[in-house]
């Protein structure tokens, strides 16, 4: 079994995307995926000590690999100087009353349960060892209880989990756990054991040991093991291939087994990304505080915006772990990605991606298909609307997307009926102009074909074109935006390129597409704008949900319009998400900026936020009640001569006058994060990050430290 087609890439218009041949048989694999920190090591033993090590369950973001829980909520800690003060005390006390005890000043009241419960010859004979070992077991009982009650009241045990070696072995390094008991060693597989595999288990344990077998390797094999388990694959077909190839079994197309180079920490059995630490800043949950802080699917299945100015890390901090995260995703069958962003944006290098489709670029292999790989005029319409009028300023009266895709869907319909394809950007463009000769041409047509019912379509068109407020003119302005010699080898509708379309997205497929920028900044806008209409059109039309499909648009400027909140609502419920990144705020209409950050489940403010984009996001992440501590201090006035005495000598010795302190204690509700505080209080290389999963869990906004 290789894939039996469900991780092969889809046909998308005239032919598959294609697969990289695959590694030689008997070339070695590469070496296994090290945990942080881990030297290589040939036996496999760096793998099985990442494979074994713990993973508790974890609040939303946690980094969960090596992770020690913590309580919910900061134990009320004693001022050190008032603890070992205590302390002493207490023991300056307990060492007066055994001096007391020991001295007789207290009377013999302390030896009468001696005297009751043992007969007066054990203490009273001529045996003095014997004599000699009761009293001082007596006196060492003693002793132990006046040094238990002592401990009790001065605290010592919490000055030795603070002070003592327990704190100091804290912050050493975690030994390796111990080799888990038989028959729950995950690198044995005892759940292919538990259902009759028993010798794909072998085969995997072997490779597992040898260190012939590395993370993705054991993703891939184990999400086409959840293909067995829910029917798509035969248990006989994924055996006969694990026997076959061992780890290399059940292949993603492109034959890689891991990309290029890895920048970023990655936990494939988790599916998590380490983006940084979270600060132990007071205004963090206490269970947060110094853990690190990830993302996974089921966190970018809820959609993430993030804001910060240009060189605030959203894409080295943000945007390349998660492509790379994603793309490793792709090699172990369980997510598709596509990357879209400038040329040059730094989003991860092309042998990392099966599709790069670089647009504008003479050398690009891929084009950009502009309608989507659909055959339905209308759906077509849609999307195209969709790009061409979503960032209009000051839009024509009446150009919104439903009055666009009307009169789109006049021209690609009999368009399609004559030519069995979509028209060309240039012929589009003739269309909308409404040019007396491809309009009569294309009746012509019709008419020959047989599909004169089709007329009326034209014949709509050409009434609403002799109308003031015709939309066609600002869709064929548009239009012109893509009609540029730079963009004359794409979005060819012929045929005799090879166009990529998101169709693709149901299979674990990796794309990058790299936008013009320099000169075509509009033009930019409008296919950022398509690709995100095409991604929310196919992954919600798609049937098998379980492969996780992901957009990553950086510098998401221009592209957000009513129809792409709605499309990203949807998503969660298709086994989707996006990641948008921008620069600002202004850069989304005011209307939706508020609909943007409410549909996204997770939001990210980076460090230079403004004030008005701290606003936005302060008000969608609430208020919260805090308790606080109002203290007020007043001047004790002594009545007698003794009184003002002691009084002098405290001024004396202290260099403050002696008060009293009222302290009132209040519930009051104040912002998460105010827009003052976003603004000024979030250092460099941080920013503010809060969670939503796709079961509803939330995670309150944190400040994560991304360079840690």
């Amino acid at each position: 079994m290789d894939s039996e087609g469900t991780r092969d890439t889809r046909a998308t218009h005239t032919g598959p995307v294609p697969r990289p041949t695959r590694p030689p048989e008997g070339s070695p694999p590469p070496m296994p995926t090290m945990p942080p920190g881990a030297p290589p090591r040939p036996d496999g033993s760096a793998f099985l000590a990442w494979l074994r090590a713990a993973r508790p369950a974890a609040a939303p973001g946690v980094w969960r690999l090596g992770h020690r829980p913590r309580p919910e909520t900061e134990p009320e800690l004693t001022p050190a100087r008032q603890l070992l003060s205590g302390a002493v005390i207490a023991f300056l006390v307990g060492w007066l009353v055994w001096s007391l005890l020991w001295n007789g000043y207290l009377g013999g009241w302390w030896v009468l349960p001696l005297e009751l419960f043992t007969p007066d010859s054990w203490r009273e004979g001529n045996d003095r060892v014997g004599n000699a070992v009761l009293w001082y077991s007596y006196y060492t009982l003693i002793a132990l209880a006046i040094l238990f009650v002592v401990a009790r009241i001065g605290r010592w045990g919490e000055v030795w989990r603070r002070f003592g070696p327990p704190a100091w072995v804290t912050s050493a390094t975690p030994a390796e756990p111990p080799p888990p008991a038989p028959g729950e060693d995950p690198a044995d597989w005892p759940e292919l054991r538990a259902h009759g595999a028993h010798e794909a288990a072998e085969r995997l344990a072997a490779e597992a040991r040898t260190g012939l077998m590395r993370d993705v390797d054991h993703a891939r094999i184990g999400r086409a093991w959840q293909g067995v388990r829910s029917g798509t694959n035969t248990l006989a077909a994924f055996t006969g291939a694990v026997l076959r190839d061992g780890s290399a079994a059940c292949p993603h197309p492109s034959g890689d087994r891991d990309l290029p180079a890895r920048q970023a920490r990655h936990d494939l059995l988790t599916g998590q990304v380490r983006l940084g630490t979270a600060a132990d800043d007071p205004r963090n949950p206490y269970q947060y505080r110094g853990a690190g802080l990830a993302l996974g699917t089921d966190l970018l299945g809820t959609s993430l915006v993030a804001v910060g100015p240009a060189g605030s890390g959203k894409t080295g901090s943000l945007v390349k772990p998660l492509a790379e995260s994603l793309c490793l995703h792709a090699l172990a069958g369980r997510a598709a990605v596509v990357s879209v962003g400038a040329a040059g944006a730094g989003i991860g290098p092309a042998e990392a991606y099966d599709v790069v489709v670089r647009v504008g670029h003479p050398d690009s292999v891929y084009d950009l298909d502009l309608y989507g790989g659909t055959t339905d005029p209308d759906e077509a319409a849609a999307i195209l609307a969709e790009a061409l009028v979503g960032d209009l300023a000051d839009p024509h009266p009446g150009s919104d997307s439903r009055r666009s895709t009307t009169v789109l869907a006049q021209l690609l319909g009999p368009f399609r009926a004559v030519h069995q394809r979509f028209p060309s950007v240039p012929e589009l463009r003739q269309l909308l102009d409404g040019a007396p000769g491809p309009i009569a041409a294309l009746r012509k047509a019709l008419t020959e074909t047989g599909h004169a019912s089709l007329l009326r379509e034209l014949d709509a068109r050409e009434r609403q074109q002799a109308h003031p407020g015709d939309v066609a003119a600002v869709l064929a302005d548009q239009v012109a935006l893509l009609d540029r010699p730079a963009f004359a080898a794409f979005f060819d509708t012929s045929g005799a390129s090879r166009p990529f379309t998101l169709k693709a997205l149901d299979h674990p497929v990796r794309v990058r597409i790299d936008l013009p920028q320099r000169g075509h900044a509009d033009a930019s806008r409008i296919l950022a704008r398509l690709v995100l209409a095409q991604f929310t059109a196919a992954v919600t039309a798609r049937e098998d949900r379980s492969l996780f499909a992901c957009l990553l648009l950086d510098e998401a400027a221009g592209v957000v319009t009513p129809e792409s909140v709605r499309g990203i609502q949807r998503l969660r419920s298709a086994g989707a998400g996006v990641v948008l990144t921008l620069r600002t705020l202004d850069d989304v209409p005011r209307p939706l900026r508020g609909p943007l950050l409410g549909a996204t489940g997770c939001r990210m403010a980076f460090s230079g936020l403004t004030p008005w984009d701290g606003q936005d996001f302060a008000e969608v992440w609430g208020k919260e009640w805090i308790e606080t501590r109002d203290v007020t201090d007043r001047q004790i006035i002594a009545e007698t001569p003794a009184g003002k005495a002691v009084h002098m000598l405290r001024r004396v010795i202290t260099g403050q006058a002696p008060t009293a302190r009222a302290v009132t204690v209040r519930q009051v509700e104040r912002e998460r994060w105010s827009a003052s505080e976003l603004a000024h209080a979030v250092p460099p290389g941080h920013a503010v990050l809060s969670l939503t999963t796709v079961r509803g869990e939330h995670a309150p906004p944190l400040l994560v430290d991304l360079r840690s």
